[in-house]
């Protein structure tokens, strides 16, 4: 029963649930005001949508009906503003006809303002009603912003203005569109970067700790070089997507200073932005910074620039002559848009100023509390708790003999799980105390800890109240007991698949899946062999009811035996069963 019960437990270990990136939502209420899409990217010039409406007069309570059309486009963001202030805030409200494909929005803390799309499925007509208000002005004129690509948008396309029937007439000039953006010149790198100069001129992060990105592509670097009151910042690193760093005053994702190097095509893109929050950054001018740079070559992405160190009045840059902890990390990104990070951030131990000196430093994409947890789960489920079970399904007539006044096998089987409960309590706790709190982020690993946990907990507490050999009610235990067990033993190793995945422990992959399928068939496969073996023996010896004679072969012989078989069995598992655990234990170790 325990081979089945522990089998069942493999179709739910090599489910894994998989990050995918998904597109827009609409929900871009923090682009009401200058309806700019936060794409990093320059809107087209030239509009290839337009706006029409159902009548060009209306009262106040009217309701108007505001066509979208176009080309295929894939977001748009619709709002109506007074025509002689169109920088003002947006006027009425908006009523939706299809829900499927539009959306209302809050803006100004008041819903129905704006409307957008719903998903990035194609579109080329989106229908609306906008209500007039009691308060409008005389003259009301329809803008909106569409998306047709990630890099490709038209920001405040002009509609058609609607009037009040006693308005005067609408004389107010067209405003004139705003010149393109101008952004610094960027060149290309003709070599590259070196650590050389790590630790003499130059303030140095590098994954593995270091590397050199001249000689390996492997290599994660990011330099910082003072040059009076400047720095010049070098970044590089195995990527086809993108390369980012942050300063934070914490270890946790908000509140930072980035700076990206997005890969499109053959070009990078060299973006500064901040994170508010576990989201999206929020691209930024690129005014600040200077001497833009870049280079691709063998799969490996280098980009730098310069930005002063203080950089009074431009929002949301820090000032560099202060100590931060610095973040490092990469990800996909198509068509210019930015996906999360493949990987766990590199970040500093601690918290440094790069332009106080130069040295080399360090950073783990998994901290030490996480590292604990999971080293702590793989002793107990993988281990103690695994060589227990065997222990008392198979080993109960191999150590027979008194131990401190109860059977060998039972007090090593007691040992081991007690073990396995306290190491299963140490480890639970830990995450707690990392994060602060409960993780939001962590998918069904942190519930199905939580249930290995009550289960763990509750085995001791059952074995407390176990009847008398010859209790009526101790099969019904026995039933409980291996029931309660083998079900914490399945949901463990499922979130122990889960649980490796996390970012905050994200073992190297695709072996560490084989690996822990490796160890669950290596368990199962030895007690398979262990049950076999107990089926043939017991062949080997019949006693007749009627007077208990052994008519086949001495008992005694066949029991020794059968010891020997097992106990050659089990030191081969061990040796397994440890090997398996010395591999998790040492990836954990090198994160």
């Amino acid at each position: 029963m325990a081979v089945l019960g522990f089998t069942l437990g493999i179709f739910i270990l090599v489910l894994h649930i998989s990050s995918v990136a998904n597109y827009p939502s609409g929900k871009v209420g923090i682009s009401c005001h200058g309806m700019v899409p936060e794409h990093g990217h320059t809107a087209h010039p030239d509009p290839v949508h337009n706006i029409s409406v159902s009548q060009m007069t209306f009262r106040p309570g009217d309701q108007i009906e505001v066509t979208l059309s176009g080309q295929p486009f894939r977001g748009f963001l619709l709002e109506a503003r007074a025509a002689e202030d169109l920088s003002g805030p947006p006027i009425g409200s908006f009523t939706l006809i299809d829900s499927q494909v539009s959306q209302l929005l809050t803006c100004e803390d008041v819903q129905g303002y704006a409307v957008s799309h719903t998903s990035p499925s194609k579109k080329t007509k989106i229908k609306v009603y906008w209500n007039a208000p009691s308060n409008a002005p005389d003259h009301v004129k329809f803008l909106v912003t569409v998306v047709e690509k990630y890099k490709i948008y038209w920001v405040k396309i002009p509609g058609p203005i609607i009037s009040q029937p006693n308005a005067l007439p609408f004389t107010t000039p067209e405003a004139t569109i705003a010149p393109l953006s101008t952004f610094p010149p960027v060149s290309h790198l003709t070599r590259s970067f070196s650590a050389s100069d790590c630790g003499n001129k130059k303030f140095c992060i590098r994954s593995p700790v270091n590397c050199d990105p001249e000689k390996e592509p492997a290599c994660f670097f990011l330099s910082f070089t003072r040059d009076d009151q400047s720095v010049v910042v070098e970044m590089s690193g195995p990527s086809k997507g993108y390369l980012s760093f942050a300063f934070s005053h914490d270890r946790w994702m908000g509140d930072d200073d980035a700076y990206l190097c997005i890969r499109e095509d053959q070009t990078v893109h060299i973006q500064p932005s901040h994170l508010m929050g576990r989201s999206h950054p929020v691209m930024d001018s690129r005014g600040a910074l200077e001497d833009l740079a870049w280079r691709l070559a063998d799969g490996v992405m280098q980009c730098s620039f310069r930005r002063n160190i203080t950089l009074p009045g431009v929002k949301n840059r820090f000032d560099l002559n202060t100590s931060y902890y610095i973040f490092l990390a990469d990800g996909a990104a198509d068509d210019g848009q930015i996906y999360k990070h493949s990987q766990q951030p590199l970040i500093t131990y601690e918290k440094y100023n790069v332009t106080d000196y130069p040295r080399n430093v360090g950073g783990s994409r998994s901290f030490f509390l996480l590292k604990a947890h999971g080293a702590l789960m793989f002793v107990a489920w993988m281990t103690t708790v695994s060589i227990g079970v065997l222990i008392a399904r198979f080993f109960k007539s191999v150590w027979s003999k008194a131990f401190f006044g109860q059977a060998a096998w039972f007090q090593v089987h007691r040992m081991l799980m007690l073990t396995t409960t306290a190491l299963t309590c140490i480890a639970f706790v830990l995450p707690f105390v990392y994060r602060g709190g409960w993780s939001w982020y962590a998918g069904y690993h942190p519930y199905l800890g939580c249930i290995v946990m009550i289960l763990a907990v509750l085995q001791p507490l059952l074995a407390a109240f176990r009847p008398t050999l010859h209790d009526p009610r101790r099969q019904m235990f026995n039933w409980m007991h291996w029931s309660v067990g083998t079900a914490a033993r399945i949901i463990a190793v499922a979130a122990m698949f889960l649980g490796m995945d996390l970012p905050g422990l994200d073992l190297p992959g695709p072996w560490k899946t084989y690996t822990m399928i490796g160890f669950v068939a290596w368990h199962v496969g030895t007690e398979i062999v262990l049950e076999i073996h107990a089926y043939r023996l017991s062949q080997k010896v019949e006693i007749l009811d009627d007077a208990r004679i052994q008519i086949l072969q001495s008992f005694t012989v066949a029991e020794a035996e059968g010891h020997t078989f097992k106990k050659v069995v089990f030191a081969v598992y061990i040796c397994g069963n440890v090997t398996f655990l010395i591999i998790f234990l040492s990836a954990i170790n090198q994160l």
